[in-house]
């Protein structure tokens, strides 16, 4: 089927994630076109769900966890129970994997208390779920404000170099979000091209303090940019979950060798059954098989692979992919 995007689509999604809030009019004086080209295209794509800029939150620099759920209900209760995980804030890419058995989901756990509520209290008590297995990320080997379209794209380096914004510096230390930080990033998971103006209205801050405050959350290594795509885009549309046992003085190795693979969406170091959780991207099946059989098949001291194809994609980087259903989780 012949594609609806074009040359020019993917190059703008491409200088999107390199600088998810940077002006039009640079985007469209390092592409070669105009800045109403620009907007107008990013206006399309964005109305039709093929691109979206957004703001993600890093946990553990509130001293939080970052989880993967997998959550086994009975076929007939997935759709429900994956909706209501939905439906909660701090969640992101819920999915259905396994033949529709199982819910794929991560959630952010600000504190050990809410982990807690949610893994001992809330989801065991949910109606027809009937397993629920729990796995906190130690370590990110890829993902977070690195993105596959950084993989996939087709700038140049001189493009790529006049559109990366200036560094920030690294700031430590602890952070406390107040009401207005908590709208200022609510807005932004939405929005991350959300103007100054726009984001002050909502916090009742002026432009200015909202500007410090940005650049502050990003020092702290709190907020990020990110990119959600529709991954036809670039010819890739089938998204695995990978689960996988590696020996402990392997993890490393394989995790930064997984990192650098073009299929590998995100990839990270876990606790639970398995330690390496990987999500693939491929064209289809075939592409699927034949990565799992080359590049995964060298890698060394891998002792299992689980794989979970995913079937539906209820929540993607936040948002939610389908109506809404009555919360069974809150």
């Amino acid at each position: 089927m012949e594609s609806d995007y074009d040359e020019l689509d993917r190059r703008l999604v491409h200088a999107l994630q390199i600088d998810g809030r940077a002006p039009f009019s640079t985007i469209a004086e390092v592409l070669g076109v105009s800045d109403r080209t620009i907007a107008r295209r990013y206006a399309r794509l964005r109305s039709a769900g093929a691109v979206r800029v957004l703001c993600g939150v890093d946990p553990t620099a509130l001293g939080g966890v970052l989880w993967f759920l997998r959550v086994r209900c009975a076929p007939t209760a997935s759709v429900p129970v994956a909706e209501a995980l939905a439906r909660r804030p701090d969640t992101s890419w819920v999915s259905l994997s396994s033949g529709g058995t199982e819910i794929t989901c991560v959630v952010r756990a600000e504190s050990e208390a809410d982990s807690e509520a949610l893994l001992l209290v809330k989801l065991p008590r949910t109606p027809r779920v009937e397993g629920v297995t729990a796995h906190s990320v130690l370590h990110a080997f890829y993902g977070g404000p690195d993105n596959l379209i950084g993989k996939l794209g087709s700038l140049d380096e001189m493009a790529i170099e006049r559109l990366r914004p200036l560094p920030v510096s690294n700031r430590l230390g602890p952070v406390r979000l107040d009401d207005g930080d908590r709208k200022l990033l609510a807005t932004l998971a939405t929005d991350g091209r959300a103007g100054f103006e726009q984001l002050a209205a909502v916090t009742g801050w002026s432009a200015t303090t909202v500007r410090r405050r940005l650049t502050e959350l990003r020092e702290r290594g709190v907020l990020y940019l990110d990119i959600d795509v529709d991954w036809r885009m670039f010819d890739m549309g089938s998204r695995t979950l990978l689960w996988l046992s590696v020996a402990p003085a392997h993890l490393t190795e394989v995790g930064q060798a997984l990192a650098e693979h073009p299929e590998i969406a995100f990839a990270a170091a876990t606790t639970g059954p398995t330690n390496l959780y990987a999500s693939v991207v491929c064209a289809n099946q075939w592409e699927l098989y034949r990565y799992l059989t080359t590049r995964v098949a060298t890698l060394p001291a891998i002792t299992q692979v689980e794989t979970a194809p995913v079937i539906r994609t209820v929540k993607q980087a936040g948002q939610c992919r389908s109506g809404d259903l009555p919360g069974l989780i809150t």
